[in-house]
């Protein structure tokens, strides 16, 4: 039998989660051939890995697909210890390292600009990132990422068919406004909701990635007790502007991940919007919102302040654009968001060497 055959019919095999092959995903080791025998170690993401048995069969009838008389044996083993950072224990998702969770608990204070600039900020940084747009009554990503209109692909895993995320700038993407028209209402209700952000987790093909960031809607209703209850949210990043009214929202939002049933690390606060600063004053600052809130913030929740951004016209053109402001190398808009994805970063580093990975919460409210 010959080495080269069995690889490229194993190569036909795809992992369910992920839809890559397995040879793609350095799934196979040890691969030996001893007469009819076939014997190789499959490395899953964990030894009870929801589509062991699955993958296994696969495995088999490929090699039996070139060679019948084969005699395989497949050995399931976990990988080995290495790596910025340990996977989920429990979850959706086990092929994602890290899910962050990006709240604010009050709309308006740019949100959204924070986790697309962050996303980038991450890949930069040579890490592999993706991002659900959970926000689905007010879905905005498409626009930040120029992909409106656009549709994604579907693909048939097991015969089972799975959507395939955009990309634009090197990032994985998902969003309800992929799916709906542009000036289609969202209308419904919580069951329905959770649904939805249940399929951007278990029917997406998703690559395997560091980071997966999720941009959630204000409040701290269905979607976010939906999120922690699919997926092992790893940390969260809490967004405010400096105003009293901004702060006393996004303490809720705090509050609801600090609580016991969901457990969820606070890795730190971005304050929006902190000054205002004009194209012909560029060392004037105006506060308009007031000062302090990211502080105050950041002070309750026993954490940091992960950076400040001022409000700067050149922010929302770039979002329209489809180009977020980190893109704009060297610029002071691009350098204020490396510095929150490098402190994030650095917070995350904290988080993952002295906390247990978060647990999948079960919870009924």
């Amino acid at each position: 039998m010959d080495k080269l055959k069995i690889v490229e019919a194993l190569s036909k095999v795809k992992d369910p989660a992920t839809g890559q092959d397995i040879i793609t995903l350095n799934m196979v080791r040890d691969l030996q051939i001893e007469g009819n025998k076939v014997n190789f170690t499959l490395e899953l993401p964990r030894l009870d890995y929801p589509s062991k048995s699955e993958l296994n069969f696969a495995c088999i009838a490929a090699i039996q697909g070139v060679y019948p008389q084969a005699d395989v044996n497949v050995h399931s083993a976990s990988p080995q210890k290495g790596g910025a950072a340990p996977p989920p224990k429990t979850g959706a998702m086990p092929h994602v390292k890290n899910i962050i969770a990006v709240a604010s608990g009050k709309g308006g204070v740019g949100k959204s600009t924070i986790t697309s600039n962050l996303a980038l900020g991450l890949k930069a940084q040579g890490y592999r990132v993706g991002l659900i747009d959970a926000d689905l009554y007010g879905p905005s990503i498409p626009t930040m990422f120029g992909l409106q209109g656009q549709r994604p692909k579907v693909q048939e895993v097991y015969g089972k068919p799975r959507l395939v995320p955009l990309e634009a700038h090197g990032i994985y993407v998902m969003s309800i406004g992929f799916i709906i028209e542009p000036e289609q209402a969202v209308v419904l209700r919580g069951p329905r909701l959770g649904a939805i952000i249940k399929q951007f987790f278990n029917d997406c093909v998703w690559p395997e990635l560091d980071f997966l960031l999720i941009d959630l809607p204000p409040g701290t209703g269905d979607i976010q007790l939906t999120l922690v209850q699919t997926v092992s949210v790893t940390g969260s990043v809490i967004v405010t502007t400096p105003q009293d009214v901004a702060v006393a929202d996004a303490i809720k939002a705090m509050s609801m991940f600090q609580l016991p049933s969901v457990n969820v690390p606070i890795l730190g606060v971005v304050e929006n919007m902190s000054w205002f600063t004009p194209a012909e004053l560029p060392d004037n600052k105006y506060y308009i919102f007031g000062q302090g809130g990211g502080e105050k913030l950041a002070k309750y929740g026993e954490t940091i302040v992960l950076g400040q951004i001022p409000l700067v016209q050149s922010i929302r053109e770039a979002s329209d654009e489809g180009k977020p402001a980190l893109l704009a190398e060297g610029t002071e808009m691009s350098k204020a968001f490396m510095n929150v994805a490098k402190n994030t970063l650095s917070q995350l580093e904290l988080r993952n060497q002295n906390q247990a990975p978060t647990q999948k919460v079960d919870i009924k409210i």
